[in-house]
């Protein structure tokens, strides 16, 4: 029995408004998508336009070997090569002296630099927005992450239920009608008896009415959508610039060295490693080539070292790694890591994901581990708790990651026999590192013995700085690295990161006397009481940042305003830290500091008081900024920063703001946060506001009052 062409009608109708939402779902994406693309295009152009007109006439030597009339294109008024890839062919042999073969060669030589420019000119993170191209730009790349966040939960199913409403609609199609009916075969008819059936069931589904219900919603959103004031976006970017080129580079292809995004792998390694699914159902980020390239290459070899540079987005790999594992099934995962970023760890975990972020130490390990076993996600604990981790034997970890992997690196240590029991456990084994191994390869030879230790009698008779080639081949299976000049075409970038941190035992009571003395200096350097990097959790992980640095090359600039912390870190850095550089120092004496630095080989730390170095002296030698605590004026950690983030700058900026959790710290930023959304609107209303930044400040008494009562009161002290 069919079913009647006015139900298979009314199925198809159905169907068919459900397709034109969808519809409208993808292609009002695709618009969004064309204006990033064609405002890329506009503002690369001035970009490169730019550049060939800093170009002179005179470079046209350098590049070929051809005989070119340079003396007369001067002296008949050309002065770049941007003039010359713009004049017509009749405006070059009006040159005297040069005739058609050189106005010729003249211009196929300006062409061939034009070409090597654009091939190699980027669109920078240190854009003017008061370039329109520069502007339209961000304008776009606004609009696409706006509607992001609408699409995240419609995406997917709109995919899917797009997909097979398209299919069964087609094949149902020929019962619509008696004349159809009659004039199609008898296996067509069952065929499309089938899809009416599973058409029918598909649109009864609850689920289904629920996603398309959302669709709906997602679409009357994005109909609203206005574009953003200028201010607000300008005010957005500064925040998030990194996920504004992870976006253009996701939508544009945004210009990087292939082969150096891939690591320099062997082709056929990384042909196998490009053509590994990678599901971002549970994905709340966007992920640049490279860093799409890196959590595929966890996937496909299994057991693998990725060592991308600090700054590069590790973590973000491996949670793509474990969300795609959670898309296919699995369900618990385990991350072990120094103390000092457990939290960032959890905080990354909720922020990039739906996984659920599980503590695996401290007071509430017992029943947070319970909850793990139970309900599944990313459990992440430290070195340290690790050997005490007491797991049912039933339970099975998808993917073990282990961060800061150089803790490792030798095998004698408690905590190295740890994570080796644990990675002869787990099938899926990711390390994480920023110290470059190719420098030592002992070390190297250590942590491959965990994952792939067939891999090892090929690489430790290596000496991997003379025969580095040969070396890369024989990790390639293991080993993955990107530096941040290979596959950051944006930079230079200023890359903000929050590192929260947790008192330990006794700067804790420190910060509880300090509040019961309302004493506000005390508490916002009370991270730093007890003076010893083992206890006290800021300290080490300054540590931590300038050893990497160091590692990598990079030099660091550490800011505080209080001499005491900075005195305290120049005695823990020892011989490497140069100052402290401070307010009651000669003008002339810092700028020595600052010279001694640039100079200094090695791995060199300025510490600096923050009033003091942050102006009037150029720390550009400085590609790594920590800042020791929040500022009562943002403009003063806006100065300090600039003095490394500035012209001549060859690197890419990272800044650490180092934060204890559930202190003054934290009130400070949500206060500021607050005051931001109210200076924003303020500046919407007066394009001057944004030239007041003490707009911003907590440096007023009451709200300092403020701040100590609350404090006082979630520490039941208000009595």
């Amino acid at each position: 029995m069919f079913t009647r062409p006015s139900a298979v009608k009314a199925a198809l109708s159905s169907a068919t408004t459900a397709q034109a939402a969808i519809r409208e779902l993808n292609e009002g994406e695709e618009r969004r998508h064309q204006d990033v693309r064609d405002a890329y295009q506009a503002s690369h152009a001035t970009a490169v336009r730019g550049r060939l007109r800093a170009i002179p006439v005179e470079r046209l030597r350098d590049v070929t070997g051809a005989r070119i009339p340079v003396r007369q294109l001067t002296e008949a008024g050309f002065t770049s090569i941007a003039e010359l890839v713009e004049a017509s062919p009749a405006e070059l042999q009006a040159v005297p002296g040069i005739g058609a073969k050189g106005a010729q060669r003249t211009a196929e030589a300006a062409r061939r630099i034009a070409q090597a420019a654009t091939e190699s000119t980027h669109v920078t993170a240190d854009l003017d927005l008061r370039v329109e191209e520069a502007a339209a730009l961000l304008s776009a790349l606004y609009r696409v992450q706006a509607a992001d966040r609408v699409l995240l939960r419609v995406r997917e199913p709109a995919g899917r239920i797009g997909g097979a409403l398209a299919g069964l609609a087609a094949a149902a199609r020929p019962l619509s009608s008696r004349m159809r009916r009659a004039l199609t075969g008898r296996m067509r008819r069952e065929a499309a008896q089938d899809a009416v059936t599973r058409l029918e069931e598909l649109l009864a589904d609850p689920k289904v009415i629920g996603e398309l219900e959302r669709i709906e919603v997602a679409n009357a959103k994005l109909r609203t959508v206005k574009t953003p004031r200028p201010g607000t976006v300008r005010n957005d970017f500064e925040k998030r610039s990194a996920d504004y080129f992870s976006t253009l580079s996701r939508i544009a292809g945004a210009r990087v060295n292939g082969e150096a995004a891939r690591g320099f792998l062997p082709v056929t390694l990384a042909d196998r490693v490009a053509a590994q699914k990678l599901d971002g159902t549970h994905l709340r980020v966007s992920l640049r080539a490279y860093q799409d390239f890196g959590a595929r290459f966890a996937l496909a070899q299994e057991r693998v070292i990725i060592g991308d540079e600090m700054g590069c987005g590790k973590t973000v790999e491996a949670i793509a790694a474990l969300a795609h594992l959670r898309a296919t099934g699995t369900k618990h995962f385990l991350v072990v890591a120094p103390a000092s970023v457990l939290i960032n760890w959890m905080r990354e975990v909720r922020a990039h994901s739906t996984l659920r972020s599980h503590r695996l130490h401290g007071p509430q390990q017992a029943d947070n581990l319970r909850a793990w076993v139970s309900g599944g996600g990313v459990g992440i604990t430290t070195f340290e708790a690790l050997p005490g981790l007491d797991l049912p034997r039933r339970l099975t970890v998808g993917m073990l990651v282990v961060d800061e992997a150089h803790y490792v690196k030798n095998p004698d240590t408690l905590r190295s026999a740890a994570v080796r029991a644990w990675t002869d456990q787990v099938d899926r084994v990711l390390f994480l590192t920023g110290t470059p191994m190719e420098n030592r390869v002992e070390e190297f030879c250590n942590l491959v013995g965990y994952l792939q230790p067939d891999l090892v009698g090929s690489v430790d008779q290596l000496d991997a700085v003379a025969g580095s080639e040969a070396f890369r081949k024989a990790v390639a299976p293991a080993y993955l690295r990107r530096n941040q000049e290979d596959v950051l075409s944006e930079l230079p970038e200023m890359q903000q990161i929050d590192e929260w941190e947790e008192f330990g035992v006794e700067d804790a009571e420190a910060y509880r006397e300090a509040v019961e003395a309302r004493n506000f200096m005390a508490m916002r350097r009370a991270a730093y009481a007890s003076g010893d990097p083992a206890s006290s959790a800021k300290l080490r992980r300054l540590v931590e940042i300038a050893d990497e640095a160091g590692a990598n090359g990079r030099k660091v600039v550490v800011f505080s305003y209080f001499r005491d912390v900075l005195e305290l870190v120049c005695r823990t850095l020892g011989d490497r830290a140069i100052g402290p550089l401070t307010g009651s120092m000669p003008p002339q004496h810092r700028q020595k500091l600052v010279d001694e630095f640039a100079a200094a080989k090695g791995q060199p730390v300025l510490v600096s008081q923050i009033q003091a170095g942050g102006v009037g002296l150029n720390m550009q030698a400085a590609s790594v900024v920590i800042l020791c605590e929040p500022q009562v004026k943002p403009t003063l950690e806006t100065q300090a920063i600039a003095r490394a983030h500035r012209m001549g700058q060859i690197r890419r900026v990272q800044v650490h703001r180092l934060l204890v959790s559930d202190s003054v710290d934290q009130r400070m930023l949500e206060i500021l946060e607050a005051k931001s959304g109210l200076f924003d609107a303020y500046a919407r209303r007066s394009e001057t506001a944004e030239t007041v930044p003490e707009a911003k400040d907590l440096s007023d008494a009451t709200v300092r009052r403020q701040l100590i009562s609350a404090e006082r009161e979630r520490l039941g002290l208000t009595g």
